[in-house]
């Protein structure tokens, strides 16, 4: 018994620290606008084929920053840009949250690219978009300084993991979900 409660603490703890985190630390349009840039221009360097993918998108949602920590009861949050034809054209947060064995923590980039023109409206038509449950997102896994082969393309919505040595392998997005930041 006295482990459950512990265990009920350390979320309850967990999720309050997330939570007056996210309040605190809400990062600037500016800052967001910078981070995203450099996240875009990190893909490029750092993927073949990112140019081609990123011409054939319809739109394009970065989130320079997530992070993700955990004890036992994990979550992970960040704060991105929308940008259509190279235009910002609305910010988002993502955040989930997790039980099970994890320990640690861990920061990446994360792109949603939207390749189709109707997945991309009922997304900005959305009030909170949970991956896996409003729509499906293929993410795309790759080793460090491989390629994307575009003409193997073909889902409406995709999604590139990576961090400065390349794509990370086997991260799931399911659960994700991301809200438009009020401006």
């Amino acid at each position: 018994m006295r482990f459950l409660s512990a265990t009920r603490t350390v979320f309850v703890v967990l999720a309050m620290a997330m939570t007056f985190a996210g309040v605190a630390e809400a990062a600037s349009k500016a800052k967001i606008e910078r981070r995203t840039d450099e996240a875009l221009a990190e893909f490029r360097d750092t993927i073949g084929g990112a140019d081609a993918v990123l011409a054939k998108a319809v739109g394009v949602l970065v989130f320079p920053k997530v992070i993700k920590a955990g004890i036992g009861v994990g979550g992970e949050r960040g704060q991105g840009a929308l940008r259509v034809n190279g235009k910002t054209v609305a910010y988002y947060s993502t955040h989930s949250a997790s039980i099970g064995f994890q320990l640690g923590a861990q920061a990446r980039r994360q792109i949603i690219i939207f390749l189709d023109p109707e997945a991309l409206t009922k997304f900005r038509a959305s009030s909170g978009w949970e991956i896996g449950v409003d729509a499906s997102v293929t993410a795309i896994t790759l080793d460090a300084g491989g390629t994307i082969d575009t003409t193997q393309l073909n889902e409406p919505i995709v999604a590139f993991i990576f961090d400065g040595k390349g794509l990370m392998y086997n991260l799931s997005l399911e659960g994700s979900k991301i809200s438009r930041i009020k401006e």
